[in-house]
């Protein structure tokens, strides 16, 4: 690749009328019109009414060029490469979508009788069947809205679990500092208080700092695998085996499956709890604040616990086949959503499993392992890489260069001029400048190849011309902000 793409002009892309939609309001302007009413009209209660709503009022051109030219400044999977690290941002297959937007699924509404939604209650437990041989669980719940919410429901579980049998000592948590970054505030919110245990110089969960930290004191182990490195556990029997030793239970971190969907089943290696995130492995877009889903798997000795309702299927009367059922496991920590959970996530995660298959699948995670050892290969003499091990879906760079001041961020936001979007940057916290790096399954060899190819122009202008770096993104609509005064002078509306 040639310097050319270095064209640091000031004009930013998208600056043809940069005025808001508050801007373009004249009063009386109208950008719909509604069509005649068909029920008795009635007076909108005033106490719902505001003398300043402070809404603009414009034309329906206006409205559209205004939500077009803001689609236009968005960067996702669709319209370029996005290694964001452990987010698992790959393409999603528009079949899912429009799965998800069929008429009897959209239709539906969660206080409608079971007997008339026996469809969406029969995906529901087939999607439960799914992921339970996935995980290797003897059970699953599809509650959770999120990965973190089910991290925390796991959580939950455990403190219950450890309740019953009288166990109320059981305070500690122990994290891996190598685990998601989330793991620590769900513990702290489910009542525990969090241990960090250290990584070894091979980026495996520290044996000996383990074993130093289990006793009758600790309820479980928060284990992300494969870790925030890009590593898989390679001692994972032992640490499974310590902690359970202690008496205490495994939480699998499951974030990561992508990289194991097929390969390993954390259940049957252990793992008592792990939640999945569908809108990561199985084909829901990610990002932007949801949809998000986390279902959780369990263990036989923690199925019980699980957050419900859950669907089970039910002899139907004389002549009238199968039909599906909602209940409630015995020892319920009971709902952590509102109805059923993200209902559309799931369809869209139905689909996915059901058009690739077990042998899909896991080529799915095959595939993105492969992506990433390549991309480690060749960019392990651009940027030093801190673990010289295989990886699996991920890895992690140091974003410096030797005797240049060019730091990750500077990387980061001149990848942007070349319309990648940066990867993961300062996470995780063990390694200095880190750069967190996932392809993904989906993208193809020329996608990669052109990746290294950007991110050796980038290493060689940290050599010769780190300004351009300190001063990067240059092609950007939005140029480099001030992110510290950003996050403390918060502007939370266009019009403020």
């Amino acid at each position: 690749m040639s310097d050319q793409n270095n064209d640091v002009s000031n004009t930013r892309a998208g600056a043809v009328d940069e005025r808001t939609i508050y801007e373009l309001s004249i009063p009386g302007r109208r950008g719909c019109e509604m069509p005649p009413c068909d029920v008795p009209e009635t007076e909108f209660p005033q106490a719902l009414l505001r003398d300043e709503s402070g809404l603009p009022e414009v034309s329906e051109l206006d409205v559209v060029r205004h939500f077009v030219r803001l689609s236009q400044r968005n960067f996702g999977v669709d319209t370029g490469f996005y290694p964001l690290g452990s987010c698992t941002m790959k393409y999603n297959p528009k079949i899912c979508e429009a799965s998800a937007r069929l008429e009897g699924f959209t239709g539906t509404h969660p206080l409608q009788p079971e007997h008339t939604v026996q469809g969406n209650l029969e995906l529901m437990f087939k999607l439960q069947q799914w992921l339970q041989e996935i995980g290797g669980f003897a059970a699953v719940s599809l509650q959770p809205t999120a990965g973190a919410q089910g991290e925390l429901t796991a959580l939950l579980m455990m403190r219950a679990y450890f309740r019953d049998r009288g166990e109320t000592g059981r305070t500690q948590v122990l994290i891996p500092d190598s685990a998601h970054g989330t793991n620590p505030a769900s513990t702290t919110m489910a009542g525990f208080e969090a241990l960090e245990i250290p990584s070894d110089e091979h980026g495996n969960v520290d044996l000996a700092a383990l074993r130093a930290a289990c006793d009758d004191s600790v309820a479980g182990l928060m284990l992300t695998n494969p870790n925030t490195l890009g590593l898989f556990e390679a001692q994972l029997e032992e640490v499974i085996a310590c902690v359970h030793g202690c008496g205490g239970l495994v939480y699998g971190d499951g974030a990561n499956m992508n990289a194991l969907t097929g390969i390993a089943c954390p259940g049957a290696l252990g793992v008592d709890l792990m939640h999945f995130n569908l809108h990561k492995t199985f084909g829901t877009p990610h990002g932007g604040g949801g949809p998000g889903s986390g279902p959780l798997g369990a263990s036989a000795a923690l199925a019980d616990y699980l957050p419900g309702p859950v669907v089970q299927r039910v002899a139907g009367d004389e002549g009238d086949g199968t039909s599906y059922a909602l209940f409630s496991p015995a020892r319920s920590i009971g709902r952590m959503s509102t109805y059923f959970g993200s209902f559309g996530v799931f369809v869209r995660a139905y689909a996915y499993i059901l058009h690739h298959g077990a042998e899909g699948l896991r080529a799915n995670a095959e595939h993105a392992v492969l992506n990433a050892n390549y991309l480690r290969s060749r960019l392990r003499d651009v940027l030093p890489l801190p673990f010289e091990r295989t990886c699996m879906h991920e890895f992690v760079l140091e974003g410096r260069i030797e005797g240049s001041d060019v730091r990750a961020l500077d990387i980061s936001k001149r990848l942007l001029d070349f319309g990648i979007h940066p990867p993961i940057t300062y996470f995780p916290l063990i390694v200095p400048e880190a750069l967190m790096i996932e392809p993904t399954e989906t993208e193809s060899k020329q996608t990669l190849d052109n990746f290294v190819e950007v991110m050796e122009v980038i290493a060689r202008e940290a050599g010769n011309n780190p300004e351009l770096l300190h001063a990067a993104p240059h092609n950007t609509v939005v140029g480099r902000l001030d992110e510290v005064r950003a996050a403390r002078q918060l502007k939370l509306s266009e019009s403020s």
